[in-house]
């Protein structure tokens, strides 16, 4: 595929034309080799193993061509793509850099795990787009330069407001790369059977060619192809997953039918008596491991005694060595000590009294809050906890999301104020094709194991559980608890982060679908990072460096660093994400906290209120996003564990650590707003400037 043109001597209407010609024939060639792959399947009996490696070299080849072709070292072309991308364009691109590894393969997964309260992600996540294009896209359009700091530098009129917003950048934008990483690893690891941490290292190659080489330029018409990989892989299963159910291939026509459907079928399971055998069981494990709590260090000595006993029984009766060196593991696995054994059993517990419920801990997925209204004070607790949640994550991923400063950054690129307006509008389209559809995939996927999966004897479970189950045990694994030999619901751990990447291997299509979804997750999470890594690279290169430390460092050099910077930061990402910090929904959420408590604040009364000042906005940044920070980690068990925190857990008002910008966005508008009355007034040229920004036509 050669690289959109970008020379000058195109006029604004054939450069259009011979996009649309370039693209048209890149959705038709992707296709085409979608059906080779299945005729070589069908035919010739190809096997999984080359099947995912053919999705994988095809689509990482296409994405390094065009960065390749599209290698610039001018500042326009590799920070802003010469701001000549044309609105739909841009909003295609804009799409694929939002719809992350979260939204492709997250999405859809917490849909089916947690029901009504998923919709808390496309309501916020949609709804973010409205703000941005009321508050902020077209006004820093009409700003120009390059990134998110050159404005706050310019509007709060100093180095320090640039410092800030880049430094709070790197944060928001490396733990949003983490995540995609996380998700290139785990689809990689899926397509070629790689373990996981060189999956995630092969799968980087594709993330550095495209931003190293032709930095936004690149990125731009990389991810654009990157969008239309993405959108085929997700409809056309979930398409088919509908007509195999219901004869209809219109999943949002039959998602009410099937949901009614999912719902009987929950009170079935609920009242069954092998799912309460399972129950019955997990529930004495974690009574065992409370028994354990009342005296820990007597626990800890018996259970050590009894494997040193039977370690030593082991040899003193000729045991085979397998045996033996089981055991031997088994011992050396114990708990260390006491407070070790403590933070164990006490995670065991909470791990086991969660799956001691009905529907495998799930709520039932048409109620819209948890909890019983009729029941004990704790039951009643749960609708008014949930809505708060729902409410307050709803918040946090509408403001963070019109404050990303990846997202942002994308509307410097149109020609216009009115394409930036015109950009957001259609960004919005072709991410409602997305998330207009995962919650009929989750209704779906849920329909199929209730009724298909559940009852199967284990021996003859399907090959997509052994399979996922190699690729992270975590992430999904069956156990006969009642030993009935008899599949349950209960019996089945499964993480969100797989429904979507094993829909066609639970609706039993073809593989040659199942490698075309992991191709399209590989696109989602590849498209965010690029932009993610421009984003981290530019506010280290040309923010820091740049505009700080050498304001005259010629062209070239400037390029150069920042290319430099991008590699150096993908491989810390890479680092982090191969140790498996937490699942990707969680850190993906947490930075729309982050960019709202961060940012919001700042560039919105930047643009609105020209009585703002540098000082408070500084103080704003600052406050707003370490209240964020302070109450996750306070309140994530991981962070919790990260930092040592051994304290009772306490959660204000009952909000999960994700919805941290409920604190942070009113401390940083409190903060401006109440400093900016005792600190010096801007300057009139900036007063005039923001006058000028709030009227970009």
């Amino acid at each position: 595929m050669a690289a959109p043109p970008v020379t000058r001597s195109f006029s604004p209407q054939r450069f259009r034309a011979r996009l649309h010609l370039i693209y048209i024939g890149f959705a038709l060639g992707f296709i085409a080799f979608v059906a080779l792959l299945g005729l070589a399947e069908h035919l010739a009996g190809l096997s999984k193993r080359w099947i995912g490696f053919a999705f994988l070299l095809m689509t990482v080849l296409v994405y390094a061509g065009i960065g390749i072709l599209s290698r610039t070292t001018d500042p326009a072309e590799y920070y802003v793509a010469g701001r000549r991308v044309p609105a739909f364009y841009n909003g295609m691109a804009t799409a694929a850099d939002w719809m992350s590894a979260a939204s492709f393969i997250g999405m859809a997964g917490t849909l089916y795990l947690s029901g009504f309260g998923g919709l808390a992600y496309i309501v916020g996540w949609t709804g973010g787009y409205c703000l941005m294009a009321l508050l902020l896209a077209p006004y820093l359009r009409k700003f120009g330069q390059y990134t998110i700091p050159d404005f706050l530098g310019a509007r709060y009129e100093g180095h320090l407001p640039r410092l800030i917003g880049a430094a709070c950048t790197i944060l928001v934008s490396f733990t949003y790369l983490v995540a995609q990483i996380y998700g290139v690893g785990l689809i990689t690891a899926r397509l070629t059977g790689l373990p996981f941490e060189v999956g995630v290292f092969v799968g980087l190659g594709g993330v550095l060619v495209c931003s190293f080489l032709g930095g936004m330029r690149a990125v731009t018409w990389t991810q654009v192809a990157q969008y239309i990989v993405l959108i085929v892989a997700y409809l056309v299963p979930v398409c088919w997953l509908a007509a195999k159910q219901t004869g209809l291939p219109l999943p949002l026509l039959v998602y009410g039918v099937q949901l009614e459907k999912v719902s009987e079928r929950e009170q079935q399971l609920k009242l069954d008596i092998a799912e309460k055998e399972v129950i019955a069981t997990f529930q004495g494990r974690a009574d065992a491991y409370a028994r354990r709590l009342e005296n820990v260090p007597a626990a800890l000595e018996a259970e050590v005694d009894a494997a040193k006993a039977r370690v030593a029984r082991l040899k003193h009766t000729n045991a085979p060595q397998s045996e033996i060196h089981a055991a031997e593991r088994a011992l050396a696995q114990l708990p260390h000590n006491e407070a070790e054994a403590r933070r164990r059993w006490e995670a065991e517990k909470a791990a086991n009294e969660a799956r001691a419920r009905p529907l495998a801990g799930m709520p039932e997925h048409a109620v819209p809050f948890a909890g019983e209204p009729d029941g004990d004070p704790l039951a009643r607790s749960g609708p008014e906890d949930s809505r708060r949640n729902f409410l307050a994550l709803v918040f946090c991923l509408m403001v963070g999301s019109a404050a990303l400063p990846h997202v942002l950054t994308r509307y410097y690129t149109t020609p216009s104020v009115r394409e930036a307006r015109a950009s957001v509008a259609w960004s919005l389209f072709f991410i409602v094709l997305l998330y207009v559809t995962a919650p009929a995939l989750a209704v779906l996927v849920k329909y199929e194991i209730f009724n298909v999966l559940v009852g199967t004897p284990f021996d003859q479970l399907p090959a997509w559980i052994a399979n996922w189950s190699k690729v992270d045990p975590a992430l999904l694994s069956v156990q006969d608890v009642n030993g009935d030999g008899i599949f349950q619901l209960g019996e089945m751990k499964i993480g969100g982060d797989i429904i979507m990447l094993a829909t066609p291997e639970i609706a039993g299509l073809p593989y040659v679908i199942a490698g075309m979804v992991a191709a399209g997750g590989l696109a989602a999470a590849l498209s965010t990072a690029d932009g993610l890594l421009l984003s981290i690279s530019n506010a280290l290169g040309h923010d820091t460096y740049y505009r700080v430390i050498n304001p005259g460092a010629p062209t070239a050099r400037r390029v150069t660093i920042s290319k430099a910077l991008l590699l150096v930061v993908a491989l810390a990402a890479a680092a982090v994400a191969a140790q498996k910090p937490a699942d990707i929904l969680f850190l993906v959420s947490a930075t729309f906290s982050l960019a709202a408590s961060a940012f919001f604040p700042a560039l919105v009364l930047g643009i609105f209120w020209k009585r703002a000042t540098r000082t408070a906005a500084c103080w704003g940044m600052v406050l707003g996003l370490g209240s964020a920070v302070l109450y996750m980690v306070l309140t994530q068990p991981w962070l919790r564990r990260l930092f040592g925190i051994e304290a009772p857990l306490e959660l204000l008002w009952g909000l999960h650590p994700v919805s941290a910008g409920v604190l942070g966005v009113p401390v940083g508008f409190i903060t401006i707003v109440l400093l900016s009355f005792f600190t010096r007034a801007p300057s009139a040229e900036t007063r005039a400037r923001v006058a000028d920004w709030r009227h970009p036509g």
